[in-house]
């Protein structure tokens, strides 16, 4: 079982994903800085976490 997280990181996640998922890969330290570069993200730990829920989207939608 994993990690549960909260709808506004899934919701932040979804909206960048939406718009620029062609940006995103499914390497989590680019997505890091991708993340920095596209919100003013106000703590460390809340842009990793919506980096890694970003990166599962991504990998995601590659096994699709």
């Amino acid at each position: 079982m994993g990690r549960i997280k909260t709808t506004l990181i899934k919701r932040i996640g979804q909206e960048l994903f939406a718009r620029y998922s062609d940006q995103f890969t499914t390497d989590f330290e680019e997505n890091k800085k991708k993340v920095v570069e596209l919100l003013d993200v106000s703590s460390k730990k809340m842009r990793n976490v919506i980096a890694g829920y970003v990166t599962r989207l991504k990998k995601n939608e590659e096994v699709i």
